[in-house]
């Protein structure tokens, strides 16, 4: 399958333009230095920093001296997959020796230890550079909040890049970390994988550990790698994989690894195109350029040789199934802060809701198994779905971050209807670009499977991305840049 971002572009310059693989693979033949690397990342996000505003904290001492230590390692003929390799995690994730404030403002203390997904991704020799932006509690796919102020997409800083793990999407997307994990809980990687054109991969509930926790937000919220090519995203998750027995889904190891579906094409498949909005209780459309760029993806996977058909999921009232358990994650949230009172009003409300709906959280949950087998009839007829990411393409900065809940609501769903039943489900999917609009702002499509079904997937992204070759579309230099 396709190579890592930035081949044949080798001018001598460390300027993002490489790959998790081609990077790691350099430093293992020596023809760069981790110090370097890990410096100029971390030069790019200082220059970047009054302009797109990606990182909550930075490591800057510490990555500095892991990358020396990486060099020392390296020369002394030591190999791990990413040794010396700098990467980005989110803000809602537990590293020690630095806050996770998830987005909000306070002066939160330290973790104390690494949550099982980080240890597993320093085990890797990977050098964590810091923890990138996320609006309050993950609650909203566009990267904006008093706390930090507002994060933006590289493609035109005009433009949100997403959220929840818009950070981590705009730090990928400008080249200032070749990876970086992000956490989806209604399309939270999917979502700024779209709208930044970058491969988001939300994998099947528990397949990566959310330990020390059982779960992440009542079964919702899983961690997956944003990436620029398909098969670094597929060595990340193959990296990260494993459960503990605190998890409570611990998914069956695949048949082969993730990495090794990258590299081959999937047999024949049967793709269903899915262009209906699931019902939310609240109004959505798909806007005519997001739905050119998925049928245009369609033809390419028909004349790729597969099978293309309509077909819509039994969604029904699915919704009912997710607004108790979000709910029920931010209130429990909102009691980890060390100032409440800074918290956005909008966050209380909604802490209160969950408070509220608390008495009908089983029933969600003994809900969850029916609901899979009559939504999971779809795969009895096609192997894959193929659906919008978005309704809509990228939105202006402050376009959906309204005053009140409601008016909030009602922006978010129209913009982001598409996500969020997989979430419910815990089946995996992964996030494709689809392609620029008329006004060069990227949008997505999402390829959805079964459960246990990443392997197909990956296999079927890395197949769209040998023609695609998404990978070598890049947005434009961004230090001199000043947002409007």
């Amino acid at each position: 399958m396709s190579d890592t971002a930035g081949v044949g572009a080798d001018d001598g310059r460390l300027d993002g333009l490489y790959g998790l693989r081609e990077l790691a693979g350099r430093l293992a033949a020596g023809s760069m230095s981790s110090r370097e690397l890990v410096a100029a990342c971390l030069e790019r996000i200082e220059a970047t920093s009054t302009t797109l505003n990606t990182f909550r904290v930075l490591r800057a001492e510490e990555a500095l001296a892991e990358a020396e230590e990486a060099d020392r390692r390296l020369d002394a003929g030591e190999r791990l997959p990413l040794l010396g390799v700098p990467v980005a995690i989110k803000d809602d994730t537990d590293m020690a020796g630095l806050p996770t404030a998830f987005g909000a403002a306070g002066d939160f203390p330290p973790a104390t230890e690494d949550c099982e997904m980080v240890r597993r991704l320093r085990a890797t020799g990977a050098i964590i550079v810091g923890k990138t932006n996320t609006p309050e509690f993950g609650q909203w796919p566009f990267t904006e909040g008093a706390a930090f102020g507002a994060t933006r997409n590289p493609w035109n800083l005009d433009y949100s890049p997403g959220g929840s793990s818009g950070g981590a999407a705009s730090a990928v997307a400008a080249g200032l970390v070749p990876a970086a994990i992000g956490s989806d809980g209604a399309g939270s990687v999917r979502i700024p994988a779209a709208w930044t054109h970058l491969v988001g991969i939300k994998p099947q509930r528990g397949r990566i550990s959310s330990a020390p926790v059982t779960e992440q937000f009542n079964g919702l919220t899983t961690f997956g790698p944003l990436t620029r090519t398909v098969a670094d995203g597929a060595l990340l998750l193959d990296l990260l994989s494993g459960s503990l027995p605190v998890d409570r889904d611990r998914p069956p190891v695949p048949a082969e690894t993730f990495l090794r579906s990258a590299e081959h094409p999937p047999p024949r498949l049967r793709i269903g195109l899915s262009l209906r909005v699931p019902y939310s209780g609240m109004s959505a459309a798909l806007d005519p350029a997001v739905r050119a760029a998925v049928e245009r993806l369609a033809e390419v996977l028909a004349r790729l040789g597969h099978d293309v058909v309509p077909v819509e999921p039994p969604y029904g009232l699915l919704g009912l199934l997710f607004l108790p358990r979000s709910m029920d994650g931010i209130r429990d949230w909102s009691h980890r802060v060390p100032n409440p009172e800074l918290l956005d009003p909008r966050t209380v409300a909604n802490a209160r809701n969950g408070r509220a709906l608390r008495p009908v959280l089983g029933l969600t949950r003994a809900a969850e198994a029916p609901a899979r087998a009559w939504i999971g009839r779809v795969f009895r007829t096609v192997d894959v779905l193929l659906a919008p990411t978005t309704a809509v393409p990228p939105p202006r900065v402050g376009e959906l971050n309204r005053e009140t809940n409601w008016e909030t609501d009602q922006a978010i769903v129209a913009a982001c209807p598409y996500t969020w039943p997989w979430n419910v489900l815990g089946w995996p999917a992964v996030n494709v670009p689809a392609g620029l609009t008329p006004a060069g702002l990227p949008v997505g499509a999402q390829l959805m499977g079964p459960a246990g079904g990443e392997g197909p997937l990956i296999s079927l992204a890395a197949e769209l991305e040998d023609v695609e070759r998404w990978y070598t579309r890049r947005p434009g230099r961004l230090e001199a840049s000043t947002p409007a």
